[in-house]
């Protein structure tokens, strides 16, 4: 069974997580170390040129990230394509890709600057379908009554309009398999809560600014609790600990 880690992190101030399944507990503790001593991988500029881009940078000895912007998924299909023999592992956020070479890889400004580059006719690969039961307020949804009168909706109508789109899968972060998901409707977003909760129950459904998640495991938490779901979203065990991939399409259905 592959080691799973997570390792939480900040990037231009988004909390992400990074769970890796083939990057070993010690080798992101150094890359995290090393980032703050400002040891960064060598590129060799050519003509002078810095080796620095407006769409990338070095976080770590083997960490670059990519800003992608609304195409990360696009961004993450077309790299993840290529296989290419210098990258170890593709990590999506928030409009950004975190890009692991391999140990040892050296690469050169020419190269990144390609790497770079829009994918040409690339598109976001339809996911997986997932359907989620969900159980909408109540104890399940606390927030749920705050949140439909802050819509302006009544409960009811609140519960149609959440589970009536499909949503995406952008990126996972926070805990391990939390996704977050896009696609809820703009009347529904909300602010985090202004004090977060000192425990979240596992299989909570939220709202968080812009998006919406789903709670893996038990602990503090911020978001809007709307309701709740029995599936398991993240499981050691499997051979997929996650069940849901970035890419992959969600569907929630009232219990």
């Amino acid at each position: 069974m592959q080691d799973l880690t997570a390792l939480w992190a900040a990037s231009d101030g988004v909390a992400i997580t990074l769970a890796a399944t083939s990057i070993a507990a010690p080798t992101i503790r150094r890359m995290m170390q090393n980032s703050k001593k400002s040891l960064y991988p060598r590129v060799k500029p050519k003509n002078g040129r810095q080796d620095t881009h407006p769409a990338w940078r070095w976080v770590s000895e083997r960490g670059l990230r990519l800003a992608t912007g609304e195409a990360t998924l696009a961004y993450h299909v077309a790299l993840s394509s290529q296989n290419l023999p210098e990258i170890e592992d593709i990590i999506p956020a928030d409009g950004s890709l975190l890009l692991v070479l391999r140990r040892g890889a050296r690469v050169s400004a020419d190269w990144l600057t390609t790497l770079a580059a829009p994918p040409v006719g690339a598109q976001s690969a339809a996911g997986l379908l997932h359907e989620i039961p969900v159980r909408y307020g109540g104890a399940a949804g606390p927030d749920l009554p705050a949140q439909a009168e802050r819509a302006g909706l009544d409960m009811d109508t609140y519960i149609s309009k959440h589970s009536a789109v499909e949503y995406t899968v952008a990126f996972l972060g926070f805990q391990p398999g939390f996704p977050y998901l896009r696609g809820l409707p703009h009347e529904l977003a909300a602010p985090r809560r202004a004090s977060p909760r000192t425990r979240v129950a596992a299989g909570s459904v939220a709202i968080g600014g812009v998006y919406c998640g789903i709670y893996p495991a038990s602990g503090p938490g911020g978001w809007q609790i709307i309701g709740h779901t029995e599936i398991v979203m993240f499981d050691p065990r499997r051979d997929l600990p996650a069940r849901l991939m970035p890419g992959d399409r969600v569907r929630f259905v009232a219990a």
